[in-house]
C-alpha cells in the first residue's frame, strides 16, 4: 500500500468516500470511514489529505473537470454554433458528476463562509478549463470575463440541476440554454456600447481595464500548464 503513488491513494480514499458522503457529507466521519475502509495508516491519510475530507471533496470536483476535458476532447463540435459549444461544455460537466447527492453534499459545505473563497476559485477552474479547451486565447481583460460570466451561468445552472427531476435532465438543459442567450445578448450590448459615442467618451476612465493581462501559464505537471 505504501508503494502506490499519493495521487493514486487518494484517489483510493475518495472511491471509498463517495460511499459515505450521502450519508455523513464530506465530513470527519466520512474521511475516517474512507481511511477505514482503505486499511490505511492514518497518518499516512492525513499526509494525503491534511484538511481531510475538504481536500477529497476538492478532489472530487477536480476529478470532475479532468472527465469533462476528456469529453471534450473526443467530442465533434466543430459544426456547432460557439454558444452550443459552451452549452455542450457545461452539459458534459454535469452529466460526468454521477453522483448528485455528492455534489449536493459539496455545494453544502463549498457555501460555508470559511471554505466560500475555496468554492469560488473550483468554479473559476471549471471555467477556465472549459475555455481553454474550446479554444479561448484572449489574454486581456475579456480573458477574466468570459470567466466571471461562465462561472455565473455554471453556478445557477448546477443548483438548477441539483433541484431538476425532469426525464434526462431536460429542464436544466433548456435553463441552461436560456442562461447563455442572456449572456450572448450581453455580449452583443456590449458590442453595441463599444461602438457608441458614449463608449469613445468614456475611453480615458476605461483605458485601465485595457492593460489587464490574464494571468502568464506556469508548469502544472509533465506536459500540462495552468495559469495562475
Amino acid at each position: 500500500m505504501h508503494n502506490i503513488p499519493e495521487r493514486d491513494l487518494k484517489s483510493q480514499l475518495l472511491d471509498a468516500a463517495l460511499g459515505h458522503v450521502a450519508f455523513d457529507g464530506w465530513s470527519a466521519a466520512t474521511f475516517d470511514a474512507a481511511v477505514a475502509d482503505c486499511e490505511l495508516d492514518a497518518a499516512l491519510a492525513n499526509l494525503i489529505c491534511p484538511r481531510g475530507a475538504l481536500d477529497l471533496a476538492v478532489a472530487y470536483h477536480k476529478r470532475g473537470d479532468q472527465l469533462m476535458q476528456a469529453k471534450l476532447h473526443d467530442a465533434e463540435l466543430s459544426e456547432m454554433r460557439f454558444r452550443d459549444r459552451i452549452a455542450a461544455a457545461v452539459r458534459f460537466r454535469l452529466e460526468v458528476s454521477d453522483d448528485k447527492e455528492a455534489v449536493r453534499r459539496g455545494s453544502t459545505l463549498f457555501a460555508l463562509p470559511q471554505h466560500a473563497a475555496l468554492g469560488a476559485q473550483l468554479i473559476w477552474d471549471t471555467c477556465d478549463a472549459i475555455w481553454t479547451a474550446l479554444g479561448d486565447t484572449s489574454e486581456d481583460v475579456n480573458w477574466y470575463t468570459k470567466r466571471a460570466t461562465l462561472s455565473g451561468v455554471y453556478g445557477t445552472t448546477v443548483l438548477y440541476w441539483l433541484g431538476d427531476d425532469s426525464d434526462g435532465h431536460e429542464a436544466t438543459w433548456a435553463f441552461l440554454d436560456r442562461r447563455i442567450d442572456n449572456v450572448m445578448q450581453f455580449e452583443k450590448a456590449k458590442a453595441q456600447f463599444k461602438a457608441s459615442p458614449m463608449s469613445k467618451a468614456l475611453a480615458g476612465p476605461l483605458s485601465v481595464l485595457g492593460r489587464l493581462r490574464a494571468p502568464k501559464p506556469k508548469m502544472d505537471m509533465p506536459g500540462h500548464t495552468t495559469k495562475g
